[in-house]
């Protein structure tokens, strides 16, 4: 029987809505996602939101920023000479912290201009400050200090509900029975529910099949080595 010739599968840009609406919530991250709902009524000026890698601390820092109207920084863009005209902003996010070596200075500047000025800082890490490896103990004391919002990893409904968010947002219809497939063998984590999903959309399109537990089954044993690829 002749092999039914495969698909070019165009790489199509996914709208990922990164809004209030597009989150969701569950017992791993409900108290953070309070947290964060609660500003301007904080504690303190600064807050730390501390999560594993794929955990949704973008995206709840994306939630947070349009809502304060924050400026949204890259740690690497942090430079000594730009802090007083980034706290003018009123609001600032500062994304993956716990790699801030070779900028304490600035981020220690901005800190204290921050709490000058009752400006709001939103700081994201993986890890809490006493695990950065920070060698200015003035900044590690003041990191100590912020409040600290936490996101867990995703639970098993989380990862459930982000795997029908995403086919949905490909506009791929699936059995319920795929998603509990491959909710029970992926990493808990939304980065791996993206990528098997991106993986299970551009094969079905290149094969010219629909999504089904036996054709998810087949991925993950190509994606884990269980079969040449």
């Amino acid at each position: 029987m002749t092999e039914k010739p495969r698909q070019l599968a165009l790489d199509l840009p996914v709208d990922a809505g990164l809004d209030v609406e597009d989150f969701l919530v569950s017992a791993s991250n409900e108290a953070a996602f309070d947290v964060l709902e609660r500003w301007p009524d904080w504690p303190d000026s600064v807050l730390l939101l501390i999560g594993p890698p794929g955990s949704g601390k973008s995206h709840c820092a994306a939630i947070w920023a349009k809502r304060s109207h924050a400026w949204t920084v890259a740690r690497a863009a942090l430079r000594l000479p730009d802090v007083p005209h980034l706290a003018s902003a009123g609001a600032l996010v500062i994304e993956d912290c716990d790699a801030m070596q070779g900028q304490e200075d600035a981020l220690f500047h901005l800190l204290n201009i921050a709490r000058e000025r009752k400006s709001s800082l939103l700081l994201t890490a993986r890890t809490p400050p006493s695990d950065w490896g920070l060698a200015t103990a003035d900044l590690l004391s003041r990191l100590r200090l912020a409040p600290t919002a936490t996101l867990g990893e995703p639970d098993d409904a989380l990862v459930r509900a982000v795997l029908v968010k995403m086919f949905i947002e490909r506009q791929l219809v699936v059995d319920t029975s795929v998603v509990e497939y491959l909710a029970l063998r992926i990493d808990r984590s939304i980065a791996a529910a993206q990528a098997v999903v991106e993986t299970l959309d551009r094969e079905g399109l290149a094969r010219g099949r629909r999504i089904t537990r036996p054709l998810a089954a087949e991925i993950l044993k190509i994606r884990d080595g269980d079969e040449p690829g």
